[in-house]
């Protein structure tokens, strides 16, 4: 049995559309004992994206964004977030978005990029599938600046910390973004790992 044949939806409306948009539906759930349950649940769909984390093996270096969250602040986080280079597809493929999100945000042109996974980041109310990405860089890739787009509100600083610092920040508390917890998670087991 598929999820379409436990699933019966009667009513969606529109709650907003300003800046993405927000729905409410209205539906039966067929549980597993059988009996049809009604729920209603509200969805956000603003686009799926893509993340990457850029490292330098050899250095032993990622390069990351730090910036202004403002729902991270209304959360109680009062400090700037520290994340992995990322945006909205904006119907573009997810490689071809990442690396023009990584020449916007960090300032360097990539060669070869990896993908790694796909994820749901809030699957009980958001949409969104996020596509991971990971690639080499070094200093001869660097093309400008970073620091994104003024225009679009963005006020990005760039940092290059060693995998170790970037680890012990998710252990602090410094890092508290979850895709970037997951990319340097991922480059720590696959790329950082022991010899």
């Amino acid at each position: 049995m598929t999820v379409k044949d436990r699933l019966r939806v009667h009513e969606t409306k529109l709650l907003s559309d300003n800046w993405y948009v927000l729905k409410t539906t209205r539906f039966d759930w067929k549980r597993r004992d059988g009996t049809w349950q009604t729920q209603h649940r509200e969805h956000y769909d603003r686009g799926n994206g893509a993340a990457l984390l850029p490292y330098n093996l050899a250095n032993r270096t990622v390069l990351m964004v730090k910036q202004f969250r403002y729902p991270a602040f209304v959360n109680g986080y009062d400090d700037l977030l520290i994340e992995a280079a990322a945006g909205l597809l904006d119907d573009a493929e997810p490689e071809v978005r990442i690396r023009a999100e990584v020449e916007e945000e960090l300032g360097y042109r990539l060669g070869e990029v990896r993908p790694v996974f796909r994820a749901f980041m809030s699957p009980g109310s958001v949409t969104e599938i996020l596509h991971f990405f990971v690639a080499e860089y070094d200093a001869a890739m660097r093309i400008g600046d970073g620091g994104g787009h003024p225009d679009e509100g963005e006020d990005i600083e760039v940092l290059e910390p060693t995998i170790d610092e970037a680890l012990a920040m998710i252990a602090d508390g410094r890092i508290r973004d979850a895709k970037t917890i997951m990319l340097l998670q991922h480059l720590a087991l696959t790329v950082f790992r022991a010899p």
